[in-house]
């Protein structure tokens, strides 16, 4: 997902207290080295299918949605969840390509994230570009203010209780599951991926890369509107862009905000920390392991994001070290919501409804 930036609210690194200082579980790190280098390879055969068995069943099920459209509403917005489930599989492709993980080539990897952003409406090197900054610094107290975002960060108790009452009341606003988790994730794909609203100036090539996915989809949706017409298009696609986009920002937002999960200052802070501690294995029953890409292996992925999403789940049973991150169920995902704050005196994580009044 972008980031959407709160330094405003952030104080300087300096201020920060310290954070827990537990180390990553891991007995040998050269074996789980070894493992995930092993894993790192990608297979065109196996990259190629993953493309074949996202895009085609996606264009088919939308194809149909536009067919029920005399038939049933309702019936095509049933439809709209299966295909919506495949536009999330693409974004995971999308996704490995930003890593360069998906394909050999990084000609290949940049091509097909490109095309993936037509379906995703995900500006591709625009994102590529600030998810590698999360990924430099997720779960680093110290580094919140450099590609930060509202899924993956937080605050402090003791920064949240030095906001004004006005800005407690924003900041909890916000992160209301009705807005943070359902609202605000189809405005992030259909507008402010519109916008390079948090790109830097400097960043030339990454806003011309918004500007130039809104032109592609500007040519492609009015032909496809000349075609179907512009209130059939907006009944099929807008739908299926709302699903995906809430399914998708969840997953993000549970793997990184979770009970268990760890934050550590600048000078604790490693990757095999980070991602061992503060980022989660989400536990998915294997028809949603499939549609997510394994995206639920993601302390694997954050250990090493040049694996691509079809080794994920092998990678993770290679190595004992792997098999004791943080472990979260579908059930208790799904109940785990709000934990937005870091108790950084106890050291864990805690929910507004946590603190004394």
């Amino acid at each position: 997902m972008q980031h959407l930036t709160e330094t405003s609210i952030l104080p300087s690194p300096s201020s920060l207290p310290p954070a827990s200082t537990a180390a990553a579980p891991v007995t040998d790190r050269a074996a789980l080295r070894q493992v995930l280098s092993f894993h790192q390879e990608a297979s065109p055969a196996r990259s190629v299918g993953q493309v074949a068995t996202s895009v085609l069943p996606f264009l088919a099920l939308c194809a149909a949605m536009y067919a029920t459209l005399a038939v049933s509403l309702w019936l095509t917005w049933a439809l709209a969840l299966p295909a919506a489930a495949f536009l999330v599989r693409i974004f995971i492709i999308q996704h490995d390509c930003g890593h360069g993980a998906f394909f050999r080539s990084r000609a290949a990897n940049d091509w097909v994230g490109r095309l993936c952003s037509l379906a995703t409406l995900t500006p591709y090197a625009c994102w590529r570009r600030q998810h590698a900054a999360h990924h430099a610094n997720w779960n680093n107290l110290d580094r919140r203010e450099s590609g930060s975002d509202i899924y993956s960060s937080c605050l402090t108790v003791r920064e949240y209780r030095q906001l004004t009452p006005l800005r407690r009341l924003l900041y909890r606003l916000i992160r209301h599951p009705s807005i943070a988790l359902v609202a605000l994730p189809p405005l992030v794909f259909l507008l402010l991926y519109r916008v390079p609203f948090d790109t830097p100036s400097h960043w030339r090539r990454e806003r011309l890369s918004v500007h130039a996915t809104n032109l592609a989809l500007a040519v492609l949706l009015v032909g496809l509107g000349l075609v179907v017409g512009f209130g059939a298009l907006a009944m099929v696609q807008l739908p299926i862009m709302f699903f995906a986009a809430i399914v998708g920002v969840w997953l993000f937002s549970v793997q990184h905000r979770f009970e268990a999960a760890r934050w550590f200052a600048r000078a604790d802070w490693s990757a095999d920390g980070a991602s061992l501690r503060g980022t989660s294995y989400l536990r998915l029953p294997a028809i949603l392991q499939w549609f997510t890409g394994n995206i639920g292996f993601h302390h694997v992925h954050h250990l090493n994001p040049k694996i691509p999403n079809y080794r994920l789940a092998a990678c993770h049973a290679a190595s004992p070290d792997l098999q004791h991150a943080p472990t979260l169920t579908l059930l208790g995902a799904l109940k785990g919501s709000g934990w937005w704050l870091w108790d950084d005196v106890q050291g864990r994580m805690v929910r507004f409804r946590d603190l004394p009044a």
